[in-house]
């Protein structure tokens, strides 16, 4: 019995949500982790390894972030939303280049690893570099998932899961909202 109002607690609250689910975040959002530094791989336009490099963690206030970040990257990266299937800006995108963190500019995906999985969201059989991407536990909404986070800012970028193709059979399943594509330099 007790379950099943979780459930329709949850489903209200869902209903309520256009185009998102939200899991509250603390009165200050910063980058998730320990220590002021961290080990993060940089890339040329063309996604070239240039070196790694330990640089300084990125640390915001909730205010700072929205100042910099549109109401539905808000949600996504520092509130850890999800946007809507097929309406991102990246999901049914090819171009060449490079996916940023929309945070911190942090290269996150190349786009030899993107493939179209139908699901409606961009997704990647592999990140550009170990060091980038962090995977966390993600036990919310009833589900078992893992959770994939900016290294460097700690933001919320979407979901990997066992399903992908080869070679990895990983699919990173990201939001459009929490990256920023550039395109491929000379």
């Amino acid at each position: 019995m007790r379950q099943r109002r979780l459930w329709t607690r949850r489903r209200a609250i869902l209903m309520l949500l256009p185009g998102a689910l939200f899991r509250p975040a603390s009165a200050q959002s910063i980058a998730k982790g320990k220590g002021k530094t961290v080990r993060i791989a940089e890339f040329d336009s063309s996604g070239k390894l240039i070196r790694v490099a330990e640089v300084e963690r990125v640390e915001k206030t909730i205010a700072e972030w929205q100042k910099q970040l549109t109401p539905l990257q808000f949600q996504v990266t520092r509130r850890e939303g999800t946007e809507r299937a097929f309406t991102g800006k990246y999901h049914d995108h090819h171009g060449a280049g490079l996916y940023r963190c929309i945070c911190c500019r942090t290269a996150l995906f190349h786009s030899r690893t993107k493939f179209e999985s139908g699901t409606g969201w961009p997704s990647f059989w592999a990140s550009i570099g170990k060091e980038n991407v962090k995977e966390a536990p993600d036990n919310s909404l009833g589900m078992q998932r893992t959770e994939v986070e900016c290294a460097r800012c700690g933001a919320h970028g979407g979901h990997v899961f066992p399903d992908g193709p080869r070679p990895t059979g990983l699919r990173y399943c990201m939001n459009s909202a929490a990256l920023d594509f550039v395109p491929q330099g000379p």
